[in-house]
């Protein structure tokens, strides 16, 4: 039986970036939060909480906490966020992912030329809730063909339509034409911002999936980028595993297993793909 893992498998380099810094920052010493966890993988923030890094998830929590630190986490916060920590006395490092940041700088020029900004995404993910903040006016999420059509006679103007970076790029082109259909006596401008990392790892795992008997995909439960490859190779392999380390694999192959697949969200630590890779290879 062949086992092939995807080659865009793991840490992307805004994840890799964010995650070293933390790291670097922990063996200068001093006290170190992080606003929010600085990456979707419960794996690595309990690693930085057993070494003394404090999460916090508001402006207030630092109101009653020592002066200190605060490292911005890679999916990016609101443009307040950073104005309160600095009003607080607080140093920041920003460890923003940089395709986040140039969508930050796409809304924020675009909504204060007047322009309506539509964001194609998850509602209430960190990533969203950070991009509508640096809006100079209301914008919009659409994640399914509903919430796109729900904003007929509701956006007003010209319109500017980014995406989250981790999004499926085939829903993406779907919810654009839904938006340009509704919007049709209005300029809409197209800014794919889904970053190409992305758009690689999903390619990739809906070729792995079509050739392969059995599909595992590792990543956290609350990864964007991880269910969405959940999502693709489900619909090119039926027997897709989704799992955050090993000991969530319960694998049950065919008898006439040729081939498994194994790719991984971008917030997947490396020691957890090598792991898993060798469990399957080892026992199967």
């Amino acid at each position: 039986m062949e086992v092939i893992l995807a080659k865009s498998a793991g840490f992307c380099f805004g994840v890799k970036r964010a995650v070293d810094t933390v790291y670097e920052e922990i063996e200068k010493g001093g006290i170190i939060y992080t606003f929010g966890p600085i990456i979707h993988n419960k794996e690595v923030v309990n690693d930085f909480l057993e070494k003394g890094v404090k999460e916090i998830n508001s402006l207030e929590e630092l109101d009653s906490l020592p002066k200190g630190t605060v490292i911005i986490r890679s999916h990016g916060v609101a443009k307040s966020i950073y104005e309160g920590i600095e009003e607080r006395g607080f140093s920041i490092i920003d460890t923003t992912c940089p395709f986040v940041k140039r969508i930050h700088n796409t809304v924020n020029k675009e909504s204060e030329a007047g322009k309506t900004i539509v964001i194609i995404g998850n509602d209430g993910h960190p990533e969203v809730e950070g991009i509508k903040g640096w809006c100079a006016n209301k914008a919009y999420v659409a994640g399914t063909k509903e919430d796109a059509l729900a904003l007929k006679g509701v956006i007003k103007g010209d319109v500017c339509v980014v995406s989250q970076t981790t999004f499926n790029i085939n829903k993406f082109k779907e919810l654009v034409e839904v938006l340009k259909n509704i919007c049709y006596d209005v300029t809409v401008s197209v800014v794919n911002t889904i970053c190409n990392a992305t758009s690689e790892r999903q390619n990739e795992a809906a070729q792995l999936a079509k050739k392969a008997d059995v599909m595992i995909v590792i990543g956290d439960s609350q990864s964007s980028n991880s269910r969405k490859l959940y999502e693709i190779s489900k619909m090119h392999c039926e027997r897709t595993y989704f799992i955050q380390t090993l000991k969530e694999l319960h694998l049950e192959l065919p008898a006439n297993a040729n081939l498994v697949g194994i790719t991984a969200g971008a917030s997947t630590p490396k020691n957890i793909i090598e792991e898993v890779q060798k469990y399957v290879r080892t026992y199967f």
